[in-house]
């Protein structure tokens, strides 16, 4: 059988990864973890299905009623059961076809498979080691490849598009649902769909996770814009700021110094460099400037197939950042009652540094 290209490349990676973690087996779940190594996405229900994968197989435990739906996006054999049989018989046929029945295993399971598949999966084997994907699945995924790339950055071009429409459609009167509804268009108008979307009037942006009401904008207020759209199954994420009227007193001040915590986060960001000190540049800058009780989150996430997925730009990570990873960069201010900054890139880590996926300035945006 000949496998996927793609998928060919992604198992040998994993396998690699297996031999120099001593893993003898990683079970996946209908995840993105799953869609990352196979191109399969079946639906999710409670019915169990997973991939697994060992040195000599790789195979499905697909329920039968999903097989042929998923056997357009893989050659890769199934172990499938139907609703009446159960699907005890054709999991312990797949252990058999990947060796995995002598004890004390180690096992990989997917951090986001249900709990009832996974426990039916150590049910099965005989006294297994697990642990989750972090130095297997989740180190590979976190490395983006040519073709990701390429996804990530349409994914954040049509995203440029629709916040530059969205400022360019302020006026007073109009609510934060309608922006939203119009970023929703831009992306539909563009092929992508809508994968979340923040509009914040005023004092609502000092609320890092505020969502979008019918509060109407008024003539002298901030406006925060974070949003995102998926595209051909990559998303993309980008947070501007801008003020519609008159700039209250302080603002361009903070605005400021978030600007100058980006360009200081950017100038670390580089390979080899430990994730908490991306964090530490960041937040040092906001800090010196009074406010750092004001800066209420870590500085970054990755991001891939998911919007959030490691590797994370926390003040506590030790994670050694690699050429290829992707994770954003968004250190914010927030004032309660009053407005909040957060200016927000995606990166890739090259081997010189951070190469930035949006084409729109953070200049903030008057209207």
């Amino acid at each position: 059988m000949t496998e996927f290209p793609l998928t060919a490349a992604r198992l040998a990676a994993l396998r690699a990864r297996m031999e120099l973690t001593g893993t003898d087996l990683v079970a996946l779940g209908p995840s993105s973890h799953m869609a990352w190594l196979s191109g399969v996405h079946p639906h999710g229900d409670e019915r169990p299905v997973m991939l697994l994968v060992s040195q000599s197989y790789a195979g499905f435990l697909m329920p039968a009623l999903n097989a042929a739906a998923a056997r357009k996006d893989t050659d890769l054999p199934f172990h499938p059961w139907r609703d009446d049989d159960g699907s005890d018989a054709a999991l312990a046929e797949l252990l058999e076809a990947c060796a995995a029945t002598r004890p004390n295993l180690s096992v990989v399971l997917d951090e986001t498979m249900r709990t009832d598949f996974s426990l039916r999966l150590l049910d099965a084997l005989d006294n297994p080691r697990r642990r989750f994907a972090d130095d297997t699945v989740s180190l590979l995924r976190a490395s983006k490849d040519d073709s990701e790339y390429h996804a990530i950055k349409a994914a954040h071009l049509t995203n440029d598009k629709a916040v530059k429409a969205a400022f360019a459609a302020l006026r007073e009167g109009v609510t934060e649902r309608e922006i939203v509804e119009l970023i929703k268009s831009e992306y539909a108008a563009a092929g992508a769909t809508l994968e979340f979307c923040s509009i914040c009037f005023g004092a609502s942006g000092a609320f890092p996770h505020h969502t979008p009401g019918d509060t109407p904008l008024t003539r002298n207020s901030a406006v925060l814009i974070d949003t995102g759209c998926r595209l051909d199954g990559y998303p993309s994420d980008m947070t501007r700021c801008g003020y519609f009227g008159t700039p209250e007193e302080g603002y361009e001040e903070v605005f400021a110094v978030v600007e100058k915590a980006v360009q200081a986060a950017l100038a670390v960001a580089k390979p080899g460099v430990v994730a908490s000190d991306i964090d530490k540049a960041a937040r040092d800058v906001i800090t010196a400037a009074g406010y750092g009780d004001r800066f209420l989150h870590r500085t970054g996430h990755g991001l891939g197939i998911d919007i959030h997925e490691p590797p994370y730009i926390a003040a506590n990570s030790e994670v050694v950042l690699a050429e290829g990873n992707v994770f954003s960069i968004e250190p914010g201010i927030y004032l309660e009652g009053k407005f909040g900054i957060r200016l927000e890139e995606i990166v890739i880590l090259r081997e010189d540094g951070a190469e930035i996926f949006s084409e729109m300035p953070r200049d903030m945006v008057r209207v």
